[in-house]
């Protein structure tokens, strides 16, 4: 499994970045994607997550601001971020879920299986 996440970047606060993470090595359309974020000296937290079915989640200081989208005939996840904070500064990373992972679970990373290399997104103020 390889998970490869590009699109982050410097941008400032109220600007808008797309991220992606393109899979490979599993059958991408019948797994949950999700996205998370590590900022300086925080530890890694969820951002959103896209089920098979396309059942979305997110985490609640990303509601509204964030979509995360999926194509499968691209084996591609997204992450559209709009009115971006400094607050939003951090690697992101993308991962795919355990086939056995519960819906509830999903915002918790040990229900993640794989993991890409990340892409650092930078907000400045």
């Amino acid at each position: 499994v390889q998970l490869q996440a590009s699109g982050g970047g410097l941008v400032q606060a109220g600007d808008s970045l797309r991220l992606s993470c393109t899979a490979s090595g599993f059958q991408f359309n019948r797994y949950t994607l999700g996205w998370f974020r590590q900022g300086p000296g925080k530890e890694r937290e969820f951002v959103a997550r896209i089920k098979w079915d396309r059942n979305t989640g997110y985490a609640d200081s990303v509601k509204g601001r964030f979509t995360v989208t999926r194509d499968n005939a691209k084996s591609t996840v997204y992450l559209q971020m709009n009115s971006l904070k400094p607050e939003d500064t951090a690697v992101y990373y993308c991962a795919v879920a355990r086939r056995e992972a519960i819906i509830s679970a999903l915002r918790l990373p040990a229900s993640y299986e794989n993991w890409g290399q990340g892409t650092l997104v930078t907000v400045s103020s």
